[in-house]
């Protein structure tokens, strides 16, 4: 199956003062696309600078990363920011949705950037609001909504663009065990209907539901443990197409 992400010996070091520091000592890791990779590691392990390469936040000081066939880390600032723009779906801790807009407006975010939401580009974003099961709040605003709601519309948002993959940093850090469970169950449905998820996590209850748990330690890769892809095998149906258009 061909990578949906493929890095290549990915290095990054940090000059501070007299003293290099080297956050990330050539990383190795091809994510096939469809798979359900959790990214874990304690403080100083590098999980945080491995993330924000990933999600073109930061450049490389060595190595290779593609997406599809291009190169990223030979990209510019510009470029840096398309490809954040159109290939890569953001799910935070804190949501980061912009308060003033309607739950609608906020999951066509990514297709604003562009300058333009065609109607059948709005029609698929009140699809993936219902998907998420958000369809009668697409009129609300984030303060009108709980924190798992409002987890889902970041959710629905990060798939506007139908992403290479999902980059989820502790996406259910700041919510109770409840919704958390809710927030990994839509996340699990999400990769069963065929979508790329990477996700950060310190907790290894939410790594669990993942298909691959990969481990940092001292910018390193210690470990890549396979759960077991056959564990959720199911029929994508049509309501979960929508993910993929």
């Amino acid at each position: 199956m061909k990578p949906a992400v493929r890095v290549e010996d990915l290095q990054k070091n940090y000059v501070m003062g007299a003293e290099v520091v080297h956050a990330v000592r050539g990383i190795s890791l091809t994510v096939p696309a469809g798979d359900y990779v959790a990214i874990m590691g304690p403080s100083g392990s590098g999980k945080s600078t491995f993330l924000n390469l990933l999600g073109c936040l930061d450049r490389p000081s060595a190595g290779h990363y593609y997406l599809g066939d291009d190169d990223v880390a030979r990209m510019d600032d510009d470029q840096l920011s398309e490809i954040r723009a159109s290939r890569i779906g953001f799910v935070f801790q804190s949501y980061n949705l912009i308060q003033q807009l309607t739950v609608l407006e906020n999951i066509e975010v990514p297709l604003m950037y562009r300058g333009h939401v065609s109607a059948a580009e709005r029609r698929r974003c009140q699809e993936l609001a219902k998907l998420v099961g958000l369809g009668d709040r697409i009129g609300h605003r984030p303060m009108q909504l709980s924190g798992g709601q409002q987890q889902r519309v970041a959710i629905a948002r990060s798939l506007a663009n139908n992403p290479y993959f999902i980059l989820a940093d502790e996406a259910t850090g700041n919510l109770d065990s409840a919704t958390s469970d809710e927030i990994l169950a839509l996340f699990e449905k999400l990769n069963d209907a065929g979508k790329t998820i990477i996700m950060v996590t310190h907790e290894q209850d939410v790594a669990e539901h993942a298909k691959r748990i990969v481990r940092l330690r001292d910018g390193k890769l210690q470990s890549d443990e396979l759960r077991g892809s056959d564990r959720r095998q199911k029929q994508m149906s049509g309501e979960w197409a929508v993910v993929n258009e």
